[in-house]
């Protein structure tokens, strides 16, 4: 029976990754001395021995992401939300909002110029607005960057060897897509946006519970699995392939 087989190794190869990635708890003594704090005798998430903001980078981005400074991050999430109502909601498109834009900006430049001659003002300066170019380089320097990243990643799972990996990055990729035809692109963009600055924030408050409520989460997978492999799958005959030569 082979497509019960491959659905065994499949199912098998799945749970052996995601299981293998989150090391097993270790009993340690209240009493028992240690290196460091109370806090290095607990076993975090995937084996994390870095505080979280140090894994976002440890800068100004981490510094927004885990809310340093409210009133930025705060400004931050509340413009990517009122960009998500303009396209999502209000059904603007992105051509009819930079024209509204730039004809209310011409509005009000051409006001300033006329408002003063009716004054009996002599005209004032209108301050121009002109972006430098370094603002666009280091965006596509960035943006390469992590595209680049994300391609090498990608390429070193199909060519590494590591079966397990290669089949977790398919089925993330798997989920990723089935998530994507339920909405459409901004809506998945807003969605990882908001994510990222509100778990991080409440997994760095809430640490200690959250990596004790997965480590018994991942422990009771295991130990399902365990039980489905020795009661359904160890009885599932292995059957022997033996290739017939052709002369």
């Amino acid at each position: 029976m082979p497509e019960k087989i491959t659905a065994e190794s499949l199912l098998s190869n799945l749970v052996e990754t995601i299981a293998d990635s989150v090391p097993k708890q270790k009993s340690v003594s209240f009493f028992e001395e240690g290196e460091g704090s109370v806090t290095s005798r607990i076993n975090r998430l995937f084996g994390r021995q870095k505080p979280v903001h140090h894994l976002l980078g440890g800068g100004k981005s981490a510094d927004v992401l885990l809310w340093r400074n409210k009133k930025i991050s705060a400004g931050v999430l509340t413009g990517a939300t009122a960009i998500w109502v303009l396209f999502e909601w209000l059904n603007y498109h992105l051509l009819s909002l930079i024209c509204f834009a730039l004809a209310l900006g011409m509005l009000a430049q051409f006001v300033w110029i006329n408002a003063s001659g009716l004054m009996n003002r002599s005209p004032s300066q209108v301050p121009r607005l002109e972006l430098p170019d370094d603002i666009f380089v280091s965006i596509g320097r960035s943006i390469g960057a992590q595209v680049n990243c994300a391609l090498q990643f990608l390429q070193d799972l199909s060519c590494g060897g590591n079966l397990k990996q290669f089949l977790a990055a398919i089925a993330s990729l798997w989920v990723a897509a089935i998530i994507g035809s339920w909405c459409n692109f901004l809506t998945v963009m807003y969605i990882g946006f908001v994510a990222a600055h509100t778990l991080p924030v409440l997994y760095e408050r809430y640490e200690d519970e959250v990596d004790d409520f997965v480590y018994k989460a991942f422990d009771q997978l295991r130990n399902n699995y365990q039980k489905v492999d020795a009661g359904v799958f160890s009885k599932i005959p292995k059957g022997k392939f033996n290739g017939k030569k052709h002369e």
